[in-house]
């Protein structure tokens, strides 16, 4: 089987996963490591947290990192896992199709077959990107991916609920408009970060008629919830990394504050994670 083969069945696993009935739920890596034991747990695909990317590699959020150096860190989790990868690309790293179409081919030779690509702007004032470029940028990740034979998973970001962009009454339909282009622009789930209510997501769910991606936060409905709702997706975004950063500072404020180590206490074995990362990754 060739490396395209591969890729193209991936890819095709990872779409159906978004269409079985219940939430693909993605528990978002940033590492080799984190990667396998959230493929051990029981995870059917692998998706990146660009954040905590960054993060772990000494950047800011938002396209701060260097291309090379994230793809560089997509490819070592794809390569780490046997299930597909989709890997959280921001904004794409560009506004031209050009441009895009080297985020594709990038993210496509590190092995993943899925990518987030996101609707928030770092213009001043939290303006989203205008609604004709976002739809250009979704035409040309898809016509990238054609050009490689590989069907890539494009999960459309919008902010407008994440940003609270506009008077609130005007979120919900807003969202929609963005949600429709973006889906009949080729994208194959839309991705609505920052709406939590029960309601709000089953409205979305209904009046979009796709595959609808959530961000998971504390407060938000359970999986079996969503799972009624008819999500498809459920992220936790760089609630993972969040997580495992605000032990290491517990940890950090306990040994070199009081000088005691319970925040050591019950935690995986050295013996563990050796036996988890036996199979040595390439170089």
């Amino acid at each position: 089987m060739t490396k395209q083969d591969g890729l193209r069945q991936k890819a095709e696993k990872l779409r159906a996963l978004h269409r079985g009935g219940r939430p693909l739920i993605l528990v978002n890596a940033w590492d080799a490591a984190t990667a396998r034991i959230f493929e051990k747990a029981g995870s059917a695909a692998i998706a990146t947290t660009s954040a905590g990317i960054a993060f772990s590699s000494g950047y800011p959020d938002g396209e701060r990192i260097p291309l090379d150096r994230m793809l560089e860190v997509v490819g070592r989790i794809s390569r780490a896992v046997s299930v597909p990868v989709t890997a959280d690309m921001e904004a794409g790293y560009g506004a031209s199709p050009e441009e895009l179409h080297r985020a594709v081919s990038g993210v496509l030779e590190a092995g993943a077959v899925g990518l987030n690509l996101e609707d928030g702007s770092e213009a001043p004032g939290g303006a989203l990107a205008d609604l004709p470029l976002q739809l250009e940028k979704i035409r040309a990740v898809k016509e990238a991916a054609g050009r490689h034979g590989v069907p890539i998973v494009l999960n459309a970001r919008t902010d407008v609920y994440l940003d609270r962009i506009g008077p609130e009454g005007g979120w919900f339909e807003e969202t929609i408009r963005r949600g429709e282009a973006y889906r009949d622009a080729g994208a194959d789930c839309v991705f609505i970060p920052g709406v939590t209510d029960p309601a709000v997501i089953g409205a979305l769910v209904r009046r979009l008629a796709c595959p609808i991606n959530v961000l998971a936060v504390a407060g938000s409905p359970s999986i079996g919830e969503l799972a009624t709702l008819g999500v498809a997706r459920v992220s936790l975004g760089s609630g993972p990394i969040r997580a495992a950063l605000t032990l290491m500072q517990r940890l950090a404020h306990e040994v070199l504050t009081d000088g005691t180590y319970s925040a050591l206490e019950g935690i995986v074995s050295h013996a563990s994670m050796n036996e988890l990362m036996q199979s040595p990754l390439p170089r």
